[in-house]
């Protein structure tokens, strides 16, 4: 924990803002209201607190005003019955920031082209606090990022107005776990883990976390809290590629990997099972490795592991192209047939979310071979790539036996794969939908 950038913690402060929280009369501000912002602040207002959203998305803050939830995991009912109330209110006007007592940054942490943190959304939002804090408040960052960025990036932004942190204002990191699509944990359903700058800001967080989900993990530092997130995600980044890594090598022995998994599922301790697929996407999975990866550079030390397991990753779409060129060859297609359909292009299945979706790469991929592309996904009816922006077709009889190749890429629910499979030419299944599938199998192939 770093005290030497902290003051003296100010009891009085301290005893204000909790007491205001367990009063649940703090108000609460959330910078950022995407997959992350707009649950927690629904979350907040539905808990008691008065929420307040900042967005420099003037349609988003029209939506919300009007009761009109844009993320699936958010109701609209849900939203519109907070927004009557006047519990939640969505603004654009970083004047209001001074009327919070709670405010929590939830804006995008992506990399640039040269796959490098770029953190400018954070170092933006909290300029903008920063103009405006005053005495008493809490800020909280809960976008995944490396390991010391509340205390190096953030801290010293936070007290260029002369308040100190830890003595006037209060400051911690508090990762995100949303789900998107996960319907057995919500926001609510999640232990959240909060690392402060010091003992009393950690107190003020762990005070206001406890009152919206039933238990809160509290870390000695931001810091703490901050690599818990990374590993948390870079986990199943790394699991994901030794999977996939098996599909390749099993690809190559000519043996079902969706079999062995299934099998090695079978044991009741020491495995976890992972499943393959055309690469990685979301909000953090992609990104994490890439954000511990340039950090750790700073400690002379070389992720190798993680490294490698994010290669792995991002050079499945490659691999997809070649066994799909692979099989079309097999089945005697001549080098007129180039026509693909991909079903699905969101980064998992049943959530309307494209961020860093594989299906992007792909899409490239396939261009570049000389692919003729056409793609159906329920949740998105345009889709914005490199080669212009693609528009969802109708999924009909005739349009899945007008593709040399039904390529399934995300295996939505809504998807009837019985259906699927009677009226396509050939299948390349990359998630195993059609695993139960019975008839028709000779025109079925599996990653």
């Amino acid at each position: 924990m770093v005290h030497s950038k902290a003051g003296k913690p100010d009891r009085d402060t301290n005893g204000t803002l909790i007491n205001k929280i367990k009063s649940h009369h703090a108000v609460v501000g959330i910078v950022g209201l995407g997959y992350v912002g707009l649950p927690l602040a629904c979350l907040a207002a539905g808990k008691g607190f008065k929420a307040i959203g900042f967005d420099l998305d003037h349609e988003r803050i029209k939506k919300i005003n009007q009761g009109r939830s844009y993320i699936q995991d958010v109701p609209s009912k849900e939203l519109s019955g907070l927004v009557q109330i006047k519990r939640f209110l969505a603004t654009p006007d970083w004047g209001k920031i001074k009327n919070c007592d709670i405010l929590i940054l939830c804006v995008p942490t992506p990399f640039n082209k040269n796959r490098e943190p770029d953190l400018t959304p954070v170092v933006c939002a909290t300029q903008e606090i920063a103009k405006r804090l005053r005495r008493g408040q809490l800020v909280i960052l809960e976008s995944t990022t490396y390991p010391g960025t509340t205390e190096e990036l953030m801290l010293p932004i936070l007290t260029t107005g002369g308040l100190k942190g830890g003595r006037d204002f209060h400051l911690a990191y508090s990762p995100e776990r949303v789900d998107p699509g996960n319907r057995n944990f919500k926001v609510q359903d999640i232990p959240k883990v909060v690392g402060g700058l010091t003992p009393a800001c950690r107190e003020a967080a762990l005070t206001f976390y406890s009152a919206i989900v039933p238990r809160v993990i509290a870390v000695s530092s931001p810091r703490v809290a901050e690599l818990s997130k990374l590993l948390e995600n870079i986990f199943r980044n790394v699991n994901i590629a030794l999977v996939n890594e098996l599909a390749m090598l099993c690809d190559r022995m000519k043996v079902d990997v969706w079999e062995v998994i299934a099998a090695a599922s079978t044991k009741p301790f020491g495995f976890m099972s992972f499943r393959p697929g055309p690469g990685v996407g979301g909000h953090c999975i992609p990104v994490d490795p890439v954000y511990l990866s340039w950090k750790a550079k700073e400690c002379d030390f070389y992720t190798n592991f993680i490294d490698l397991a994010a290669e792995v990753n991002s050079n499945m779409p490659y691999f997809v192209v070649r066994k799909l060129q692979r099989i079309l060859r097999l089945r005697g297609q001549n080098a007129l047939a180039r026509k693909i359909l991909i079903l699905g292009t969101t980064f998992k299945k049943n959530v309307d979310d494209l961020r860093n979706s594989s299906a992007y790469k792909l899409f490239d991929v396939l261009r570049e071979e000389g692919f003729e592309i056409a793609y159906h996904d329920p949740y998105f009816p345009e889709m914005p790539t490199n080669f212009g922006t693609l528009r969802s077709v109708k999924l009909t009889e005739k349009t899945l036996s007008g593709a040399d190749c039904v390529l399934i890429h995300t295996d939505h629910d809504s998807y009837d794969w019985d259906w699927v499979a009677r009226h396509a030419r050939l299948i390349f299944d990359t998630r195993n939908a059609t695993g139960s599938i019975k008839s028709g199998r000779q025109k079925i192939f599996r990653l």
